[in-house]
């Protein structure tokens, strides 16, 4: 198994920029929703700063996953969008690749952990996705996912350090005014407040 064989994009938009942030979130309209920012009281108290939780909770799959999945997916060239994505997860992200291949017109497979919670099983076949078990660990997992996706012409779609899912996900930072995006490499971004 050599990673070359595993069906996989080429990155659209390979580098996290504010830009290629901007253009996510303009995708992302009326699939994820504007989450408020929440303070917390007590942790200002202890910080001597302001503190703000964001409430990605209330997010269709109930997490900020949805952000990654659904640009990822959406990014993809229609022939590959069209044969269906895969991805190994215990749960947040599997429900998010449901749902954004559902939203999408495509097929969902989930490779989970054979000891994953039921409400998250249950939750990536609520949102149309096709669960298959794939062993104690994420290597494990990501093997046999890695085995399907080869199999069944599937593009995988990481749980992370995928360009497409990060970017996805930094959209989260667009939401305040304090919270600025630095760009650290090619494989994750930060976020800092102030």
């Amino acid at each position: 198994m050599t990673e070359a064989s595993i069906p996989r994009r080429s990155p659209v938009h390979p580098a996290l920029t504010l830009e290629s942030v901007r253009e996510a979130a303009r995708a992302l309209e009326g699939v994820a929703v504007r989450t408020p920012l929440i303070t917390v009281p007590s942790l200002e108290r202890d910080t001597g700063g302001m503190v703000a939780l964001k409430g990605e909770h209330l997010q269709p799959v109930g997490a900020f996953k949805i952000r990654g999945a659904y640009t990822a997916i959406a990014r993809l060239p229609e022939q590959e969008r069209t044969a269906g994505v895969i991805t190994y997860s215990s749960g947040n992200h599997g429900q998010a690749v449901a749902y954004a291949a559902a939203r999408l017109g495509t097929r969902a497979v989930v490779v989970m952990p054979d000891h994953a919670p039921a409400i998250k099983v249950d939750g990536v076949k609520r949102l149309g996705g096709e669960v298959r078990w794939g062993g104690p660990t994420s290597t494990t997992r990501r093997a046999k996912a890695e085995a399907f996706a080869r199999a069944e012409g599937l593009t995988m779609i990481p749980p992370f350090d995928d360009p497409d899912v990060i970017t996805g996900q930094a959209t989260c930072g667009l939401a305040s005014d304090d919270v600025r995006i630095i760009e650290r490499g090619n494989h994750g971004e930060a976020f800092r407040t102030g």
